[in-house]
């Protein structure tokens, strides 16, 4: 992996979050964690919906390119497919923001990119598993299980789906980070 793609793997999180906590300040007179939808904070028509989108796009090129790094280091046929499905995860982040609420494609995307990256990070996992990595198997079975009971739990618990799309976004990126911190760039 180059210096410049575990650096993009280490910023491309802070940036989507920057850009979320930052929709959600300018937009906090009406937006409600347990009544909307993070989306709702880029939808169409809204006066600065480009603080959540344009962060999501260049979130999704920087870790596309940050995974394109992983794909060097997996060292089995899961692996591979569980980064390749993983990185179908982040092209459909980036649709969420070329495609904001009130587009027709945007449901799809959405929900594109939530089972596409929790799927790709556990076939990574198992990969990595069968790799001899047992602790990182047993720690991706645990946090995907995890973040979908939870994920459940508050879709049916809220109006809003903005709390269970944290619920996946912030798993993710616990993930994201475990596979961060294990990685030595090359010079």
């Amino acid at each position: 992996m180059r210096r410049s793609q575990f650096w993009a793997g280490l910023i491309a999180p802070l940036i989507a979050y920057s850009g979320i906590l930052t929709a959600i300040y300018v937009n906090r007179s009406w937006w409600r964690l347990t009544d909307n939808a993070i989306s709702d904070l880029g939808k169409v028509g809204l006066q600065h919906n480009w603080l959540l989108n344009v962060p999501l796009v260049l979130t999704a090129v920087l870790a596309i390119y940050y995974a394109a790094g992983l794909l060097e280091k997996a060292r089995n046929k899961v692996e591979k497919i569980g980064i390749w499905v993983f990185i179908a995860g982040f092209v459909f982040l980036a649709l969420i923001g070329i495609f904001p609420e009130g587009t027709s494609p945007h449901y799809y995307v959405s929900w594109g990119f939530f089972l596409t990256a929790s799927l790709g990070l556990l076939i990574a996992g198992v990969g990595m598993g069968l790799a001899g990595e047992r602790e990182m198997l047993y720690f991706t079975v645990a946090l995907f299980v995890l973040a979908w009971i939870l994920t459940i739990w508050a879709m049916r618990t809220f109006k809003g789906v903005a709390i269970p799309e944290f619920i996946g976004a912030i798993a993710i990126t616990v993930w994201h980070y475990a596979i961060l911190l294990k990685i030595k760039p090359d010079q």
